[in-house]
């Protein structure tokens, strides 16, 4: 990092830190390069991760002296309900971002898929947005939100109220991506998307996986190996020295899925699907919802459901599954790629940002980008469905159990979305456009 940039007061700001997801991972890798940076989040319930035990936790109107790096909340963590049940406070968090004085800060980055991008800075300070996908229920699935409610007893009157709302809460969204000085997507699609509904050009820096913690041989897979969150918390993300390994002789019968069982990932699809076609299915979650006991009681035997399994667990999954299934329409979707570094090909809805990330038989414009060669089956890390029905997965997966993979070039491939790429160009960004910043000033 330049001398110029390890100098500036950062500040990372964030929808809301709760649950773990690829947002989450994104922050974790932004604080490895900006390790000093303070935190604004509208709540924050991450306190037993080891990736934050070094930072205060503090409401935002609270004096503090301290020398550590500083998380701030605003008012909504200590409303009831609302701290614990942030989907309820859509109509706050506008008023909790604007409310947050970030005049002492240099550079602000907001991380976001929803209102953080809204904070309002000074002149002199430069503020990036890190998008990973215009408000979706705002825009591009405002109907599907709609239509599947998560306010439990509330659904009734949040259905009846939000097409009463939504106008104005478009007109701030857009207002409110007005405010970044300049844009950074996660994929293309996503940056499609920022133009379309907020008129703004945006740059694409892909996020990344750690591809250190993954075995050099995608035969192989560690027995041991830190969990989710404590590795945040290391030096070093490699195996430990003497770590034991185990052989994977060959790929287990059973298709694999790994994710939050909420609406648009559409795990109904799949348990729909493999309830018809009978081939073993698991699938691995940490959310503990209405639509995962619905789920789980309609699915035939062949599909096995595991609750908050470690990470090793899910690791040793996704190096012995036959393959990772992935449903949703996803901006960018960072557990492909994890899949693929395992070597591990992947059956993905052709849709969005699995475009950028798996590459199948006919999807020739990703190959050409890179290798320049068209596409051939030997050279695929996984295959496409075209529509999100089960007779389209079903057909697909038919299609996959006659093909070939080669893993150790699928664990190539996701090489090229590194999280150490993802730190550099980020770094470069920045640093770039202080410069231009300073210019003008």
């Amino acid at each position: 990092m330049k001398q110029d940039l390890k100098n500036k007061k950062i500040a990372i700001v964030c929808d809301w830190i709760k649950d773990w997801g690829g947002a989450e991972l994104v922050l974790s890798h932004m604080l490895e390069i900006f390790p000093q940076a303070d935190i604004y989040t509208s709540i924050f319930y991450q306190k037993n991760n080891p990736l934050f035990q070094n930072y205060e936790v503090l409401p935002y109107w609270r004096e503090w002296v301290t020398d550590k790096p500083k998380i701030f909340t605003s008012f909504i963590q200590k409303i009831p309900i609302l701290g614990k049940s942030h989907k309820l406070a859509l109509t706050l968090r506008p008023l909790a971002f604007e409310g947050f004085d970030l005049s002492s800060y240099d550079v602000v980055i907001s991380s976001t898929s929803a209102e953080s991008k809204g904070i309002i800075t000074k002149p002199q300070c430069l503020h990036i947005c890190y998008c990973h996908t215009p408000t979706r229920y705002f825009w591009s699935h405002y109907h599907e939100y709609l239509n599947m409610m998560e306010f439990w007893v509330l659904n009734p009157l949040a259905k009846w109220l939000m097409p009463k709302l939504i106008w104005p809460l478009r007109k701030w969204d857009f207002i409110a991506a007005q405010r970044p000085d300049y844009f950074v997507a996660n994929s293309k699609n996503t940056a499609k998307r920022i133009e379309k509904y907020y008129k703004r050009e945006a740059i694409v820096i892909y996020p990344g996986i750690d591809t250190s913690e993954f075995p050099e041989s995608s035969h192989k897979t560690p027995l041991s190996i830190l969990s989710w969150k404590e590795r945040w918390n290391c030096d070093s993300l490699s195996p430990l020295e003497g770590e034991s390994w185990r052989e994977v002789s060959k790929r287990e019968q059973f298709y694999l899925v790994v994710g939050r069982c909420i609406p648009y990932k559409k795990f109904d699809l799949l348990v729909e699907a493999f309830n018809q076609n009978g081939k073993k299915l698991i699938c691995v979650t940490n959310t503990d919802n209405k639509l995962y006991r619905k789920l789980k009681n309609i699915s035939n035997p062949n599909i096995e459901w595991k609750l908050g399994i470690s990470r090793d667990e899910t690791q040793e999954l996704f190096a012995s599954a036959k393959a990772f299934v992935f449903p949703p329409e996803e901006d960018f979707g960072l557990v492909p790629l994890e899949a693929q570094a395992y070597g591990t090909p992947v059956i993905a809805y052709e849709k969005w940002g699995a475009l950028e990330t798996v590459i199948s038989p006919h999807n020739t414009s990703l190959n050409s980008l890179l290798s320049g060669e068209m596409q051939s089956q030997n050279t695929a890390t996984g295959l496409f469905f075209m529509e999100q029905t089960s007779e389209s997965l079903n057909d697909a997966i038919e299609q996959f159990e006659t093909m070939e993979f080669d893993s150790e070039l699928i664990k190539k491939h996701a090489q090229n979305f590194s999280k150490a790429c993802f730190q550099e160009e980020l770094i470069r960004f920045i640093e770039e456009k202080l410069l231009v910043l300073s210019k003008e000033t």
